[in-house]
């Protein structure tokens, strides 16, 4: 350790630390004239700004790291062999670049995706879904490649990476076949594109919408329960309700006794959306809602009041507070709810 500290008191460190100045400031100048130049320009500040932005934080990051190998690449330390492999000795050195190699891969095909391929699918007119399948594609291809250069160049022989991975293609085969079969669904998601990112979907009686879709598992974000991360394999197996196309409306249902008026019960229940879309819920002013009798019973009527919905709307809030207003209604008119059958009540507690 003494050693090392000397090698680096020894060291130009001044001119390190003046290299990596010199390098900051260009970048926050690099930063600052594209920032100026795009001031009048609006899509410029939301396209290309951001990139530039990105690409010279990450190429400052980078370039930080190559100042250290430059001005230390004399240092004993940073050659010193870890250990050896087929005559290759890996030194921190290679292990730096290897890293570099790893992570600038990573941070490239994001930028890609991000910034290029994102304006090419808009110019082509590429869909959503099926653009974050090539995004995926191209990801795992890349980053695929650049872990086989980082273990090439740190001596460790891929064709015993692939024996290895044989041998775990085998444990998959037999101790972790649900890993493997939501791998296998992933991928056919990803080409078959049942479902799509952006898409809204029903699970267990709740809807959300997909997030992201990974090789193993799919990100659903609930309306009402936070994110679910759902196996792949149930997307291929069970039966899914793609909401996308629906139009949101709120839906409320009502039973009164048999006794009462359903001419007299359609017409409050008329009078309670008016008072509804009056209160100002966000409702437009030529909607209106539907009422209908849907089912005749001997003790009961059931009544379906449904309200469409414009984009953020609060279905829960509009559908409480027609509850309320019918409550109100029915009582100052004197309609009476139907009461549950002994029988049933009976049977629940039992």
């Amino acid at each position: 350790m003494d050693t090392v500290w000397k090698e680096f008191s020894d060291i130009h460190l001044f001119r390190f630390a003046l290299d990596t100045v010199v390098l900051l400031v260009a970048g926050k100048l690099l930063k600052w004239t594209v920032s100026v130049l795009a001031k009048r320009n609006r899509r410029l500040q939301k396209t290309v700004v951001p990139a530039v932005y990105s690409i010279t934080n990450w190429a400052c990051l980078y370039g930080v790291l190559l100042i250290f190998l430059f001005d230390f690449s004399d240092n004993r330390w940073l050659f010193y062999p870890l250990y050896s492999k087929g005559g290759l000795d890996v030194t921190p050195f290679l292990l730096i670049v290897a890293l570099m190699i790893v992570t600038l891969a990573h941070r490239l095909v994001k930028l890609l995706t991000k910034y290029v391929l994102s304006t090419v699918y808009d110019h082509y007119h590429v869909d959503r879904g099926l653009g974050y399948t090539f995004n995926r594609l191209i990801y795992y291809t890349v980053m695929i490649a650049a872990l086989c250069i980082s273990f090439t160049t740190v001596g460790l022989d891929l064709s015993a990476l692939g024996a290895v991975l044989s041998v775990i293609g085998i444990g998959l085969g037999f101790g972790m076949r649900n890993i493997a079969a939501n791998f296998v669904s992933g991928i056919i998601i990803l080409f078959e594109r049942p479902i799509e990112v952006g898409e809204t979907v029903e699970i267990n009686e709740e809807t959300g919408r997909v997030e992201k879709i990974n090789l193993r598992s799919t990100t659903v974000r609930l309306d009402k329960s936070g994110t679910l991360i759902v196996p792949n394999q149930y997307f291929i197996e069970q039966v899914i309700k793609n909401r996308t196309t629906e139009k949101p409306s709120a839906s409320i249902q009502v039973s009164v006794s048999s006794e009462m008026d359903t001419k007299k019960v359609e017409k409050l229940l008329h009078e309670a959306f008016e008072t509804v879309k009056e209160a100002d819920h966000g409702l437009a002013p030529d909607t209106i809602a539907s009422v209908k009798l849907i089912r005749l019973r001997n003790h009961s009527f059931d009544f379906l009041v449904e309200i469409p919905l414009l984009p953020g709307n609060q279905k829960d809030e509009i559908e409480n507070e027609m509850r309320h207003v019918i409550v109100r209604l029915f009582r100052e008119n004197g309609i009476e709810f139907a009461k549950e059958p002994i029988e049933q009540v009976i049977l629940r507690d039992s």
